[in-house]
C-alpha cells in the first residue's frame, strides 16, 4: 500500500509540474485533505524556464531540471504524516498537506505562500487584510522548508502576518536567527554562524592562514561570505581570492544526506509555541530549538579525496557547537585529521617566539617578514602581531627574547674590591686615631701634647676622626632606612666636631702671639673653647634633626638602568644636604683663614702651617666631589663619597697628629720645656729686634732724624717691645701666670 501511495505521488508531481500552470489547484504537486493542513516547500526541479525575452505576461513559468534528492524529502514528509495519521497521537484529528514546488525560485515561493495564507474553506483563493489575523483561520497550520535560506526568508515575512510556524530543513542563513524579523521562523539545522566558526576553527586548527572562498550567489552565500570573513580575520587568516558562483547548481555525484523532518505534530492551538519547545531522540542524540529557532544539531567534517578518477567523500569527525570542537571517533579519522597540519597554505613563513610579523598597507596581513623584537620586548608565540613590553621597574629582555628576565638587583656590596679596599683604608685610619690616641696619652706632660691643648681636647678631635672613619662603613651593604639616616648625620656631626676643635686651637695660636692690643682683646672675649665646640657641634645637630624630621633619607630603587635596579639611598632632600656640607666648609674656611695669619710662628710647634695644609686638602676634596657626585651613577655612588671622606679625614688627620708624633718619637730632644723656651726665646728676641729696627725707619721717615741718633723716646719703645718678648718667655719658664708689676705691659700664655 505505502508503494502505491509513493508511485501515484511521483506520478502527480511529475506530470503536474511538466504541464503549465492552468488553475492554482494545477499549481500544487501533491496535496492530501485533513482537520488540520500543512505546507510544504520543495524545489523539485532546480530552475525556471528560461526565455530569450522578458516576461510578457504576469505567469508562473515552466520549471525544468527534475531533483531526486528534494524528491525524496519530499516523500519523507509525506511518510512521517501517514505514520502519524495511522498512529493514535492525534486521535480524531487527521493531518492532510499541501506540497509546492519552489523551482528554486522566489517568485514561485511567493505564490505558494500566498494561497497557504489564503482563507480556509473559502470557494475562492481570498487572502484578507486584517489588522488582528488571531481569529483569522488560513488555509495551512504550519509550513514545512523552504530549503533554499533566500527563499525562507521572502517566505518568512509573508507568513508573519499571522505568525505561522515555518520549519526549515535546510535554510542556514544567519539571519533567519534574528527572532524580531522573523519570530515564527525554526529550523532544524544549525546557523551558518556555527558552520563558518567550525571551518574557521578548522582552519586554524590546520595551521593553514592563506585560503580561497567558493560561494553562492543569493542570501545564504552573501551571508556566509560575510560571517566567516570575519571569523577568519578574527583568527589572523587571510582570504586570498573570492569566487562567486551562480545560485543554483546541481551535481548528482554528491550524496546529500536527508535531513530531519518534523516528527511529532501537536494540537492545532497554541502550534508555534509548543513547536519551539518540542524535543525528540534519534540515535541517542537529543534535538531541540533553541532561543533562536534553531536545532541543536552539529556538522560531519568530510574530506573529499580524488581516487583513480573517482570523488571519495570521506567522514573525519563531528563538529560540536555547543562545545566548539571537532569529535574524532577512530584512529583512521584521527591520522586524516593529523594530516591537514601537513598541507601547507601560507603566504610567508611563520614567525618564532621573539620576532612578530612587519606588514605595509598594500600587503594582506598574512603576507609579512619577520623581525626580531627589540630590546624589553618579547614574544612568547609563533606568528605574534606585536612584541610585548616588559616591566621596565622589575624584568629586561634582549633582542629577539622569547621572555622576560628579572633585573638584577644592585648596591655597593661588601665583597666588591672596591668596597674592601675602602674599608680596609677605613680600618687604617682607625688604627692610626687609636696609635695616636696611646702615644699621646704615654706623653701626656711633654710640651708637645700641652701645646695641643691638652689630653681631653686631641681626645675630642681624635673622636671626631675615628666616627668618620666608622661612618664609611654605613655606605657599604644593601641600604635599609636606618643606614641612609645613620650615615649622612654620623658624618656630618663628627666632622663638625672635628672642625669645631681645629677652629678653637687656630684661634688660640692667633690669641698667644698677636701683638696687636686691639686684637688681643677681642680674641680673649671671642676665645671660650667648650662654649665654641659645643655652640658650632649643635648647629650641625639641629640642622641634621631638621633634615631627619621632614625630608629624611631614604631607600629608593633606581629602574632607569636597563637590566639592573640600583637599590640607593635617596638624600629626602638635596637642600638638607647641601646645607649639612656648607655648614661645615663655612667653619673650615674660617679655620684656615686663623690657621693663616699664624703660618709665621715658631717652626717646631706651628701648627697653624699643618692646618692650613688639612683645610686645603679639605677644600680640594670636597670641591672635587661636587661634580663626582652629580654624574656618578649606579652602585659606586657611595663609593665617591666614601672616597671624598677618606681623603679629608686623612689630610687633616695626618696634617694635626703626624708632626707631633714625629717629634714626640723621632725628635724627642725638642720636646723638652728648655728646648721649647728655647725656642720661644729666640722667636720673641727675632720679633723684637723686627719690631724695633721697623719702628726706627718710620721715626726717621718722619722727623728727618739719622737712625744712629734715636731719639730716647724711641729707644724707649723699642727696649719696651722687646722686654715684653722676653717677659713672655720669662713666663712660660717659670709657669706663671704674672708677671712683674714694674712692667708697663703683660702678656699671658697658655701655650
Amino acid at each position: 500500500m505505502a508503494l502505491l501511495i509513493i508511485l501515484i505521488t511521483c506520478f502527480v508531481i511529475i506530470l503536474a509540474t511538466s504541464q503549465p500552470c492552468q488553475t492554482p489547484d494545477d499549481f500544487v504537486a501533491a496535496t492530501s485533505p485533513g482537520h488540520i493542513m500543512i505546507g510544504g516547500l520543495f524545489a523539485f526541479h532546480e530552475k525556471m524556464l528560461s526565455s530569450e525575452d522578458y516576461p510578457r505576461r504576469p505567469e508562473i513559468q515552466k520549471c525544468v531540471g527534475f531533483e531526486i534528492s528534494i524528491f525524496l524529502q519530499a516523500l519523507a514528509m509525506i511518510h512521517s504524516i501517514e505514520m502519524i495519521n495511522n498512529s493514535t497521537l492525534l486521535s480524531g484529528v487527521k493531518l492532510g498537506y499541501e506540497i509546492y514546488d519552489t523551482c528554486a525560485e522566489v517568485t514561485v515561493a511567493m505564490a505558494a505562500a500566498l494561497r497557504f495564507i489564503s482563507k480556509f474553506n473559502c470557494s475562492r483563493e481570498i487572502v484578507e487584510f486584517k489588522c488582528n489575523y488571531s481569529s483569522y483561520t488560513p488555509r495551512v497550520k504550519a509550513v514545512i522548508g523552504a530549503g533554499y535560506s533566500e527563499i525562507s526568508i521572502a517566505v518568512s515575512r509573508m507568513l508573519n502576518l499571522q505568525l505561522m510556524p515555518q520549519v526549515s530543513y535546510e535554510s542556514t542563513a544567519e539571519i533567519l536567527s534574528d527572532k524580531i524579523r522573523f519570530p515564527s521562523f525554526l529550523r532544524t539545522v544549525p546557523s551558518d554562524f556555527y558552520q563558518t566558526k567550525a571551518i574557521a576553527h578548522l582552519i586554524q586548527k590546520s595551521g593553514w592562514n592563506w585560503i580561497g572562498i567558493i560561494t553562492t550567489d543569493d542570501d545564504y552565500g552573501r551571508l556566509a561570505l560575510n560571517t566567516f570573513a570575519i571569523q577568519t580575520a578574527a583568527n589572523n587568516v587571510c582570504i586570498a581570492f573570492k569566487e562567486v558562483l551562480p545560485a543554483f547548481l546541481s551535481d548528482n555525484t554528491i550524496e546529500v544526506k536527508i535531513n530531519q523532518t518534523l516528527e511529532k505534530i501537536t494540537a492545532e492551538a497554541q502550534l508555534l509555541d509548543v513547536l519551539k519547545n518540542v524535543t525528540f531522540t534519534d540515535g541517542g542524540n537529543s534535538f531541540h530549538f533553541d532561543a533562536n529557532g534553531d536545532m541543536n544539531t552539529g556538522y560531519d567534517v568530510v574530506v573529499w579525496k580524488e581516487i583513480n578518477g573517482h570523488m571519495n567523500i570521506t567522514k573525519m569527525a563531528q563538529y560540536d557547537l555547543k562545545n566548539d570542537v571537532f569529535i574524532i571517533t577512530d584512529q583512521e579519522a584521527k591520522d586524516e585529521f593529523r594530516n591537514l597540519k601537513q598541507i601547507q597554505s601560507k603566504c610567508s613563513k611563520e614567525c618564532s617566539p621573539g620576532q612578530m610579523k612587519k606588514t605595509t598597507r598594500s600587503q594582506h596581513i598574512c603576507c609579512y617578514e619577520c623581525v626580531n623584537c627589540p630590546e624589553n620586548h618579547y614574544s612568547n608565540q609563533t606568528d605574534m602581531d606585536r612584541c610585548l613590553l616588559c616591566n621596565n621597574e622589575t624584568h629586561w629582555a634582549p633582542v629577539r627574547s622569547e621572555t622576560c628576565f628579572e633585573k638584577e638587583v644592585e648596591y655597593l656590596n661588601w665583597n666588591d674590591s672596591l668596597a674592601i679596599l675602602l674599608l680596609a683604608l677605613s680600618l687604617l685610619g682607625i688604627t692610626f686615631v687609636l696609635a695616636i690616641g696611646i702615644i699621646f696619652t704615654r706623653n701626656l706632660n711633654t710640651p708637645v701634647v700641652k701645646s695641643s691643648g691638652g689630653l681631653m681636647f686631641c681626645y675630642m678631635i681624635l673622636l671626631g676622626h675615628f666616627l668618620n672613619f666608622a661612618s664609611t662603613g654605613f655606605f657599604v651593604g644593601e641600604p635599609q632606612d636606618f643606614t641612609c639616616k645613620t650615615r649622612q648625620v654620623l658624618f656630618g656631626v663628627s666632622f663638625t666636631l672635628c672642625i669645631s676643635c681645629i677652629l678653637t686651637k687656630s684661634l688660640k695660636i692667633l690669641l698667644a702671639f698677636s701683638f696687636d692690643p686691639k686684637l688681643q682683646n677681642f680674641l680673649k672675649c671671642l676665645y671660650k673653647p667648650i662654649p665654641i665646640i659645643f655652640t658650632c657641634t649643635g648647629i650641625q645637630v639641629v640642622i641634621c634633626t631638621l633634615w631627619l624630621i621632614f625630608a629624611a633619607p631614604a631607600v629608593e630603587e633606581n629602574v632607569s638602568l636597563p637590566r639592573v635596579i640600583i637599590l640607593q639611598c635617596e638624600e629626602g632632600s638635596i637642600p638638607a644636604f647641601g646645607t649639612m656640607l656648607g655648614y661645615i666648609a663655612i667653619l673650615a674656611f674660617i679655620c684656615f683663614i686663623f690657621a693663616f695669619k699664624g703660618r709665621k710662628l715658631p717652626e717646631n710647634y706651628n701648627e697653624a702651617k699643618f692646618i692650613t695644609f688639612g683645610m686645603l686638602i679639605y677644600f680640594i676634596a670636597w670641591i672635587t666631589f661636587i661634580p663626582v657626585y652629580a654624574t656618578t651613577f649606579g652602585k659606586y655612588l657611595p663609593a665617591a663619597e666614601i672616597i671624598v671622606i677618606l681623603i679629608s679625614n686623612y689630610g687633616i688627620l695626618c696634617c694635626t697628629f703626624f708632626p707631633k708624633c714625629y717629634v714626640i718619637l723621632c725628635k724627642q730632644e725638642t720636646n723638652t720645656k728648655s728646648a721649647f723656651l728655647k725656642t720661644i726665646y729666640s722667636y720673641s728676641s727675632h720679633s723684637a729686634g723686627s719690631l724695633a729696627m721697623s719702628h726706627v725707619s718710620l721715626d726717621s721717615t718722619n722727623s728727618n732724624v739719622t737712625v744712629t741718633n734715636p731719639s730716647s723716646g724711641d729707644k724707649s719703645a723699642a727696649w719696651q717691645k722687646s722686654k715684653d718678648l722676653q717677659t713672655f718667655a720669662h713666663i712660660c719658664k717659670e709657669n706663671a701666670t704674672g708677671v712683674s708689676k714694674t712692667r708697663p705691659r703683660k702678656r699671658i700664655s697658655s701655650i
